[in-house]
């Protein structure tokens, strides 16, 4: 066993040389080919990367032939390649990001100073909504055409909501005039039957007044007015 061990820790010193060495002689990650690696030491860049004074630059393809983008894009640098990126919703075409980077302004925008800003066509002298019962809301690029308040939108138009049919009545909303006075008199019943009670415990006002109260519905009952309305009442006209 003694012997053996000098001969296990020569292997894994010479397996860490190597390593090591590989390691010192690994390349930036710029670069494809190196002499050493420091990054002026380049001999080849990778894609994407130009080689200038043994080190490797950057190439900015938006400002060549390689950085072409589909319409209504702009093309953005970045390293070792390039993106593109859409144009502001203001823009048709543009070189760069925001409004006020665009080539032409898109409808609904217009040229306010150096910047492509929403038109806003609610506030213009020709009316946007041509409805009578349309109010004009103001969007992004456009507006859109709401109705007033009491009316909705039906096949393209603004019409009067429709109220509920169904409506809930009062307690006494749909009672006849007849009826009413047929109630009063009713309750004039119930106030001469109270005066009664008073009349029979042998009270002399309350016997005159309940008298008097009698004769008063007699004559009213018996009449061809009270006979009618009777008869309306009971029949639920």
């Amino acid at each position: 066993m003694g012997v053996r061990m000098p001969h296990r820790n020569l292997l894994q010193a010479a397996w860490l040389c190597c390593l090591l060495a590989v390691q010192a002689r690994s390349c930036p990650d710029t670069c494809k080919k190196c002499s050493s690696p420091a990054k002026d030491q380049c001999e080849e860049c990778r894609a994407g990367w130009t080689l200038h004074n043994n080190s490797c630059l950057d190439i900015d393809e938006c400002g060549t032939e390689l950085g072409v983008c589909p319409p209504n894009s702009y093309c953005f640098n970045t390293e070792g390649s390039f993106e593109c990126r859409d144009c502001n919703p203001a823009c048709v075409g543009c070189m760069g990001s925001g409004p006020a980077r665009c080539r032409k302004c898109a409808s609904g925008y217009t040229l306010t100073g150096s910047k492509c800003l929403d038109v806003d066509e609610c506030s213009d002298r020709v009316l946007a909504c041509h409805g009578l019962d349309e109010i004009c809301a103001n969007t992004e690029g456009s507006f859109r055409c709401d109705c007033a308040q009491g009316f909705i939108r039906k096949d393209g138009v603004c019409v009067t909501k429709q109220q509920s049919s169904v409506q809930e009545k009062g307690l006494f909303e749909d009672i006849q005039d007849d009826e009413v006075e047929v109630l009063q008199h009713m309750l004039f019943g119930v106030v001469l039957c109270a005066l009664a009670t008073m009349a029979a415990k042998g009270d002399l006002v309350y016997t005159s007044v309940f008298m008097g109260g009698v004769a008063a519905m007699a004559g009213y009952w018996l009449s061809d007015k009270g006979d009618r309305v009777l008869n309306s009442f009971l029949k639920g006209r």
